[in-house]
Formats: structure tokens, sequence, C-alpha cells
């Protein structure tokens, strides 16, 4: 009886080993089909996690039944399905898949005052990372990957390198984040030398710390990928130019922008109105979000949409 257990767990042993070797050659495989790492170590984690649930990778009714018992949002369940198909692709085979259809849901937009407590609240790092991407509206994968050649602190620009099919695309930056970025460490090619996983998980322990002290929980639904749907709501709201807003977020469809139209409601009469007494006063307004209007008795006078 004894002899028969140590039989079945070499057995389990075996096979969970060639599970994890089949999972790592899968890994390189899309590598070398030009995924993204994001995607990568995405479908590695939920194989992975397939595996240590006890899925038999060679039965697709195992597959099926493992992801179908998980409390898993159905956004999770449709990433776990497509991990395993295109490992099948890989292996050169085939399946039926189970069906689950993603429901697609306004995105949370904080308001400026919340983005701001958080990047006012973070560390020195994070907080330069948390106000690129609040004036890029980039992807963190796009933030992470920066060179230190990508930007033009001069003429205060930043060449953004495209992930996910996106547009390349040259965007302007605020004298704020250029005296930010001046104060980073130059020891590596990339600015940020942490990946975005890592930044990831350090933004969720700052965040949740930021949250409780300010008594905000609604600061716990902000993501790195909040900040680009605020930038992209904002765009539309003081321009109502939808072709300039997919040009700001790099989106090769419209049909992907198009959803930002769905969370305005313009009031034209909603404004705070400012005036500039001087050069530096103008420059000041522009850079955070107001248009000039006109001269008024040797005075400019600037609007923004509350």
């Amino acid at each position: 009886m004894v002899a028969e257990h140590q039989t079945i767990e070499v057995l389990r042993r075996n096979t969970s080993a060639e599970i994890k070797g089949t999972i790592v050659e899968f890994g390189f495989w899309l590598l070398k089909q030009g995924y993204s790492k994001a995607t990568i170590t995405g479908r590695i984690k939920l194989l992975s996690r397939l595996m240590r649930l006890g899925a038999d990778f060679n039965n697709e009714d195992s597959i099926k039944e493992i992801i179908a018992k998980q409390p898993w949002s159905i956004s999770r369940k449709v990433n776990a399905v497509d991990a395993y198909d295109s490992l099948l692709r890989k292996l050169g085979k085939t399946w039926t898949p189970p069906i689950y259809k993603r429901v697609r849901k306004l995105p949370f937009i904080p308001t400026e005052l919340e983005l701001d407590q958080l990047i006012a609240g973070s560390s020195r790092r994070l907080s330069t990372y948390l106000q690129l991407l609040k004036e890029t509206g980039m992807r963190c994968g796009e933030a992470s990957q920066l060179k230190w050649t990508d930007l033009d602190l001069v003429n205060k620009s930043v060449r953004i390198t495209p992930e996910k099919g996106s547009n390349p695309r040259v965007l302007p930056i605020s004298t704020k984040l250029v005296d930010m970025l001046e104060g980073v460490s130059k020891n590596s090619l990339l600015i940020f030398t942490v990946d975005a996983d890592l930044m990831r998980h350090n933004f969720g322990q700052q965040r949740k710390a930021i949250a409780y002290k300010l008594k905000n929980p609604r600061l716990k639904q902000i993501t790195f990928h909040t900040f680009r749907h605020w930038k992209a709501t904002m765009e539309y709201y003081k321009t109502r130019d939808i072709l300039h807003v997919k040009e700001i977020l790099g989106h090769k469809s419209l049909l992907n922008t198009m959803l930002y139209t769905q969370l305005i409601s313009f009031k034209d009469e909603d404004f705070t109105a400012k005036v500039a007494h001087s050069e530096e006063e103008a420059c000041q307004l522009i850079e955070t979000g107001f248009e000039f209007v006109c001269d008024f008795n040797g005075n400019k006078l600037f609007r923004k949409r509350k």
C-alpha cells in the first residue's frame, strides 16, 4: 500500500514537471511570436495556476471544469481560455472552448484632485511615474520602457514607443514633470529601472496607505490604466475632438476611442475663468489645462471646463 502511494506520488511529480516544462517552452514560443511581455507573463501565470488547481492539460473537459469552478471574474475566465487556446495552437492541437463573454463597463473616472493626492503621497520615483501617466495617458508598459533618449527636456516632450499595436506618438509634458524627471537617477538607459509589475505592486501598497490616511476608499479603485482613462476623458471634454483623443492614446481604431464620448455630459456655461497678468502666469495656466480666450484691458483671459 505504501509502495503504491509512493508510485502515485512519483507519477504526479513527473507529470507536474512535464507541464512546467511545457509552460516554459510556451513562454519562449509566445516571445518568438512577438507577444508583449505583459501578455506572456499573464498567460504563463494563468496556465501555472490551472496546473496547481489540478487541471489535466491533455483533457479539455478538465480545463473547462477547473475554469468554471473558480470564483473568477468573467474577464479572468476569458483570459484563462485564451491562454489554454494559444497553448494548444503552439502544440498544433484544437479544442471547443467554453463561451464566456465580457461585459463591457464604463471605466471609473476619478477627480483630478484624487489623482493629485496619489501623486503627492507617493514616493519620488512612483510620483514621477504617475505624473507622466496623468499628463500623457500612455500605458504603463509604454512608460516602463521609456529611455532617457525618448525625452526632450528642452522642448518638453516625450516620444512614445507603442505597445499592443498602437501608434507611436510625441506628446508634450509640463515644466513640473520636467523638474520631477530631472530628479530621477540617470544610472540606466531606462528612466524607470523597475518593471511594470513591480511598479504596480509598489503602487498598490502606497495607494492603500494613502486611501486610509485620507479616508477616501475611492482611491483604491485607481489603477495605472485609470490615469489613461482620465486623460482621454479630460481631453475630449476640453476639445470635443475625438480624433485628437485618438491621436493622444495612439489608437489605430476610432471604435476604441469612442468609449470616452459616453462619459461626458457637456455644459457650455460650466467654466472656470482666470486672468494672466504676465507671461509666466499665462504659461502656468496653459500647463494646467486652461485655454486662451482673449485680451482684455492689457490682460489675457483663460478658461477651463470644470
